[in-house]
């Protein structure tokens, strides 16, 4: 009776475990970046405005052009450029997160993926996030219609 794993097996079982840890890394950030933001991620709405969000303009006004360099009000400086940062970051992980999953979709398919993501979650919840703390909702995403 073998016991051990054969080398086939492994061969198949590691892209896997690459490819949960990418996506726990990656929703472990949106979950932070999330909660440090006060950004809500609770519904598909909530994603899309996250997503969608425009950064306002960092500058008031060129520095060049000012008559005297010192009276000009910088906006660039502060918590509030973190923030703005913090908030392209959230967008650009999200839209990165559903690429991801969708390449996860056609490499390995729905099933795989699907385990793989309900596992994710599992684990973030043994790390302390709430479930869906990453926009995810698994249950609306695998209800069937």
């Amino acid at each position: 009776m073998q016991t051990e794993p054969s080398t086939s097996e492994n061969s198949q079982v590691e892209p896997l475990r690459q490819m949960a840890s990418a996506i726990e890394a990656l929703n472990a950030r949106i979950a932070r970046l999330a909660i440090g933001l006060g950004v809500p991620l609770n519904s598909n709405d909530d994603v899309i405005s996250a997503m969608t969000w425009l950064a306002p303009s960092s500058v008031a006004q060129e520095r060049r052009v000012a008559p005297e360099r010192r009276e000009v009000v910088r906006m660039d400086r502060g918590s509030g450029r973190r923030v703005a940062h913090q908030r392209e970051e959230l967008r650009g992980l999200l839209v990165l997160r559903y690429g991801v999953e969708t390449r996860y979709v056609e490499q390995v398919g729905v099933i795989a993926t699907q385990q793989m993501l309900i596992e994710v979650e599992a684990h973030l919840v043994r790390d302390g996030f709430k479930p869906g703390a990453d926009g995810i909702n698994l249950d609306r995403l695998f209800k069937e219609p």
